[in-house]
């Protein structure tokens, strides 16, 4: 069957390395562990909302090497459709370099790779899948001219789109009203709107002609903005974290798979929230993604 969601997509390899303490200027430490696992921003989220249950499909360009191959079958593995990937042999593929802390925050250095070369041109060989879908997604990761070509095209077939805005960089103009929703942190959302105060920036962020803004929180949980509507907080949960790599993601791609499944706002959040707060629990991003009924059976046990 055809993917319902379709995520203009970034793939790395993540080398992730467990250390005492962050890394002073300069300093050297010894790590604790060493892990490859599966990463990238848009992977991450394209296998976050297969596991909720959504058909996804993907638009990427993944170096020729064993890190390219590793993406190939991770995705097949997840029953994620791959026909639009495009293989750059000689390329070498996106890398991230990860640091965890024993609180199990992160810092993470990225080198896009094979990635960095996604074009409107591979876009548009993608238009018959995007204009089926229910939602397109794109992450900072991918360049800006893919993303609003992508959205551009789901804008003129009905689809919906929705973004998340890292790592946070300045966006063109005409990308602003063509995003329906839009993830950012409270970090993101303060730079990208200029401004500290996180009502006002959400709300300059609106007046840009985004539909809808989701601001996640942590273990607060997320915040929901719209033109015309007060605020919605929604709580998340406080849970003992492992480690947070790839909680974003999952919170933006099970999002996309509630949104599929045509939830109301309110429960769709839930959802996600609650996606997010078990993928903190294990180690790694794809590795401790939950599925739909996992956490099904964990916010019926949390309730």
């Amino acid at each position: 069957m055809a993917p319902e969601v379709v995520c203009i997509a970034s793939w790395n390899v993540d080398l992730i390395a467990q250390i005492g303490s962050p890394l002073l200027r300069g300093q050297t430490q010894l790590a604790s562990t060493l892990e490859r696992l599966p990463g990238g921003k848009g992977s991450n989220a394209a296998v976050a909302a297969a596991r909720q249950g959504a058909r996804v499909g993907l638009v990427a360009r993944i170096g020729g090497d064993d890190f390219g191959q590793m993406g190939l079958d991770l995705w097949a593995r997840e029953g994620i459709d791959s026909a639009h990937v495009r293989r750059a042999q000689g390329e070498v593929n996106g890398t991230a370099l990860i640091l965890v802390y024993p609180d199990g925050d992160n810092s993470i250095a990225i080198y896009p790779g094979a990635g960095s070369r996604l074009d409107a041109e591979q876009v548009e060989q993608a238009r018959s899948m995007m204009a089926s879908a229910r939602l397109v997604m794109a992450s900072c990761e991918v360049p800006l001219a893919a993303t609003q070509a992508a959205f551009a095209l789901a804008r003129a077939h009905g689809v919906r789109t929705l973004l998340n805005p890292a790592p946070a960089a300045a966006l063109p103009d005409a990308l602003w009203p063509l995003i329906d929703v839009l993830t950012p942190n409270e970090g993101e959302l303060h730079q990208l709107a200029g401004s500290e105060r996180t009502d006002q920036a959400a709300a300059a962020l609106l007046a840009r002609g985004v539909g809808a803004l989701v601001v996640t929180l942590g273990d607060r949980g997320c915040r929901l903005y719209r033109a015309g509507h007060a605020p919605v907080t929604v709580a998340g949960h406080a849970v003992q974290v492992v480690d947070t790599i790839g909680a974003g993601d999952t919170f933006t791609g099970a999002l996309a798979a509630a949104l599929t499944r045509q939830e109301d706002w309110p429960q769709a959040l839930a959802s996600a929230n609650a996606a997010a707060a078990l993928s903190t629990q294990g180690r790694g991003a794809v590795a401790a993604m939950p599925t739909l009924e996992q956490v099904r059976r964990w916010r019926s046990g949390a309730v």
